[in-house]
């Protein structure tokens, strides 16, 4: 349960601010997990955890890969703009 914790805290952070679907259910996924757990319904989860870890790296991932496109579209834009410079040149 600790990992799971950690692991949907880490994505909050790395989200920061980013609304994404797969950060919220695995932060609702995650109550349901510690309710589960106080109920003493603990295959319930266990469970609920696994999948509360798994949407959490998937929207980590997801932020990462969003933010490494935006910087590969600017660095093209970057490169477009120094080919223009160059073939502007005498």
């Amino acid at each position: 349960m600790r990992l799971t914790e950690q692991v949907v805290e880490q994505a909050r952070t790395v989200a920061a601010g980013d609304t994404l679907a797969e950060l919220s259910q695995a932060e609702e996924k995650l109550a349901h997990a510690q309710a589960a757990m106080t109920a003493g319904a603990y295959r319930t989860a266990r469970v609920q955890a696994e999948q509360a870890e798994l949407d959490a790296r998937l929207a980590e991932a997801r932020v990462l890969t969003l933010r490494s496109q935006a910087q590969l579209t600017e660095l093209n834009r970057r490169i477009g703009r120094l080919r223009d410079q160059l073939g502007a040149m005498p």
